[in-house]
C-alpha cells in the first residue's frame, strides 16, 4: 500500500500492542516501559473480554502481547484463548524465564498462541548486561523446551552497539531452532532513555546494518527500521509510521496510545474503561492530528518519500519535538557515507 493511502489510517488497526501487566521479574536496563510492579489498576480478566469482544467486532487482526512479563499474570491463558476463539491471533512477548515444562506444555495445546522470546545477544555475557544476571541461560531453557515441543516461535533482539557484532550468531541460534530472528530497534523511551545515548548503535553500525538487513530478507523488524530506507533500496514492510494509522497501544490499566513508544501524557487516547477502544480509534484527537501529521524539520528532504520522517517517538524523547528528523537520520550523510 502507498503512503497516501496508508496515511489518513485505516478504519480499524491491523493489529495492537497491549502491554498486559507491568510486573516483571526482570530489570531490563532498556524497557520501554520501564517495568517491575504490577499496577494496582489493572485490567480484570472480564474488562479485558470486554476488549477483546471490541476488537474482534473491529475485526484486528492480531494482538501482540508484552509487558512488564505477561505470563506473570495468573489468568494469561484465558486471555489468550478468548482471543483465539474470537478469531484474533495472539502473539506472546516473553523474557523466556518462565517457559518451564508445564507452561510449554500449555502454549503447545493453544496452536494459535505464537512466541516470541527476547535475547539481546548471542552469549550470557552480551545479554546479562542487558537483561540481567542469568537472563540468557533461564531464556535458551525456555527456547529448547519450545523447540522440543516443536512450537512456532521466533528471537527477538533490540539492536545495540554490543549485540550488533552478533547478528549473524543470533540468526543462526534462530534457524539451529527452525525459529525466525526478528530485530527491533532501541528507541528513548522508558528505562531506555536513559541508557540510549550508551547502547543504541553507532551511525557506521546503522549503515552496515542496513546492508545486512537486505542480504538477510528472513530477518524479521516490524518497520523498527524503516528509517533506513533513506540508504538507498527501501526496505521491505510498511515504510512508515503506524501510530494510530494501523495500530495502537493498550497499557495495563486500559489507557491508549498510539504506540508503546509514546506512552506520554500529551498522546493519551483515553480509557477503555470510560469508552470504547473503537471509539477512541475513530475520533480521538490525538489519533486524527497523527494521521495528517508529517515531520515539519523534514519537508523538502529528497529522501522523504523513503523514510517520511522516521520514527517519531525516538525524536520526541530524544529531542522533545515531534517535529524534528529522526535523531538517528540517515538522509543528510554524503552518497560515500551512505554506501560505506
Amino acid at each position: 500500500m502507498s503512503y497516501e493511502l496508508l496515511r489518513p489510517g485505516l478504519v480499524a488497526p491491523l493489529c495492537i500492542t497491549w502491554e498486559l501487566t507491568s510486573a516483571c521479574n526482570f530489570q531490563c536496563i532498556h524497557c520501554l516501559s520501564s517495568s517491575g510492579e504490577r499496577a494496582p489498576d489493572e485490567l480484570t480478566l472480564e474488562e479485558c473480554k470486554g476488549i477483546l469482544d471490541d476488537l474482534a467486532e473491529m475485526k484486528v487482526f492480531y494482538i501482540n502481547v508484552g509487558g512488564g512479563e505477561p505470563l506473570l499474570r495468573g489468568d494469561f491463558f484465558d486471555i489468550a484463548q478468548y482471543s483465539l476463539e474470537k478469531g484474533i491471533d495472539f502473539q506472546v512477548s516473553t523474557n523466556g524465564a518462565l517457559l518451564g515444562e508445564a507452561v510449554v506444555r500449555r502454549i503447545a495445546d493453544m496452536p494459535g498462541l505464537r512466541v516470541q522470546v527476547s535475547l539481546d545477544g548471542a552469549d550470557p555475557a552480551t545479554n546479562d548486561a542487558i537483561r540481567g544476571q542469568g537472563s540468557y541461560r533461564k531464556a535458551r531453557e525456555g527456547l529448547e523446551l519450545l523447540a522440543g515441543y516443536g512450537i512456532d516461535f521466533s528471537i527477538n533482539c533490540v539492536l545495540t552497539r554490543f549485540g550488533f557484532l552478533q547478528l549473524d550468531a543470533l540468526c543462526d541460534l534462530a534457524r539451529s531452532y527452525g525459529a525466525r530472528l526478528r530485530v527491533s530497534r532501541l528507541r528513548p523511551s522508558g528505562r531506555g532513555e536513559g541508557k540510549w545515548r550508551l547502547l543504541r548503535p553507532t551511525g557506521e553500525q546503522n549503515i552496515l546494518f542496513y546492508h545486512w538487513l537486505r542480504s538477510h530478507p528472513d530477518v524479521l523488524t516490524g518497520d523498527s527500521f524503516f528509517f533506513l530506507s533513506a540508504l538507498g533500496q527501501e526496505l521491505d514492510g510498511l515504510g512508515m509510521c503506524g501510530a494510530g494509522r494501523i495500530t495502537c497501544c493498550l497499557t495495563p490499566n486500559g489507557d491508549v496510545y498510539p504506540c508503546a513508544f509514546l506512552i506520554w501524557p500529551q498522546f493519551w487516547a483515553g480509557n477503555v474503561r470510560q469508552k470504547p477502544l473503537s471509539v477512541m480509534w475513530r475520533d480521538a484527537p490525538i489519533f486524527r492530528k497523527l494521521r495528517l501529521y508529517e515531520v515539519e524539520a523534514c519537508q523538502g528532504c529528497p529522501h522523504f518519500p523513503s523514510c517520511h520522517g522516521g520514527c517519531i517517538a525516538a525524536s520526541f524523547f530524544a529531542t522533545g519535538s515531534l517535529g524534528n528528523p529522526d535523531p538517528e537520520c540517515v538522509g543528510s550523510l554524503s552518497f560515500d557515507e551512505r554506501t560505506a
